[in-house]
C-alpha cells in the first residue's frame, strides 16, 4: 500500500447508520437493569463517547454490570438499525474519486459486520477498525490513529467524517480535521464550537456538495 495516499475516515454509528437513539434506549435499559437511573437526554449527550467513559460520567464510577447489560440491550435493538440515505453512495463516490475509505469505529467487530451488511458497500471500503484495535476510547485519538494505519493514509491528506462532538475532539487529538453531520443529534452550533471544519445536515448533503466541500480538497 502507498503510505502517502489521501483518505477519509468514516465514523459509523450515527454517521453512516442510524443508531444513536437506539444506543440511548439501550443504555437507559441497562442502567435500569443494574438498579440505576439517568435521564435519556443526559445519556444521549454522551453517546459517541467510549462506553467505559459514558458509564463513569453517568454514575461517577465504572460498572461491569451496566456495561454487560448494555451489550445485551443493544443487541435487542439491532433489527431497528437502518443505514442513512446515500451513505453507501457517499462511500462509493469517495472511493471512485481515488480516496481511501476507512470505517473508523470502536464498536465490536460483530456489530460492524451487521452495519456493513446494511450498507452493502464492501467494494468501496479499503479498511476498517473495531474495538480490537483501540485501547483508549473517544474522545481519545486511538480509533482514528488506528484507522490511518489500517488504510496506510498520510495524516496530512486525511479527514474524518463524524456525527458527535466526541468525534470532533478525537479527530483533533489525532491531528485531523473533522467534517461533521447532524444525524447523531448534536447541533450545527455544538459541532462547530467543538472544532468541526464543516457541518452538514447528513451524509446525503455531504455527497450532494462533494465537489465544493472539504473532502474534494483531498484530491
Amino acid at each position: 500500500m502507498n503510505d502517502s495516499r489521501a483518505g477519509v475516515l468514516f465514523d459509523v454509528d450515527g454517521t453512516l447508520v442510524d443508531t444513536n437513539y437506539l444506543h440511548t434506549v439501550a443504555w437507559a435499559r441497562a442502567f435500569d437493569d443494574a438498579g440505576e437511573w439517568a435521564p435519556m437526554n443526559a445519556i444521549h449527550r454522551l453517546v459517541g463517547m467510549g462506553s467505559d467513559r459514558l458509564v463513569d460520567k453517568v454514575l461517577g464510577h465504572g460498572s461491569d454490570e451496566v456495561a454487560q447489560a448494555y451489550k445485551h440491550r443493544f443487541q435487542e435493538l439491532m433489527g431497528d438499525v437502518k443505514p442513512f440515505p446515500a451513505a453507501a453512495e457517499l462511500l462509493a463516490h469517495v472511493h471512485q474519486a481515488g480516496l481511501a475509505v476507512v470505517l473508523a469505529t470502536s464498536s465490536p467487530s460483530a456489530d460492524l459486520e451487521v452495519f456493513e451488511k446494511l450498507l452493502a458497500a464492501d467494494d468501496a471500503i479499503d479498511a476498517r477498525t473495531t474495538a480490537d484495535d483501540v485501547e483508549q476510547s473517544k474522545p481519545g485519538p486511538d480509533v482514528f490513529l488506528a484507522a490511518l494505519r489500517a488504510g496506510s493514509i498520510d495524516p496530512g491528506l486525511a479527514l474524518v467524517v463524524g456525527d458527535s462532538v466526541w468525534d470532533v475532539e478525537a479527530a483533533r487529538a489525532a491531528g485531523l480535521g473533522c467534517v461533521a453531520v447532524e444525524t447523531g443529534g448534536f447541533s450545527r452550533h455544538e459541532l462547530g464550537e467543538a472544532g468541526a471544519v464543516h457541518v452538514y445536515r447528513d451524509v446525503a448533503e455531504v455527497l450532494a456538495q462533494f465537489r465544493t466541500g472539504p473532502l474534494a480538497r483531498l484530491l
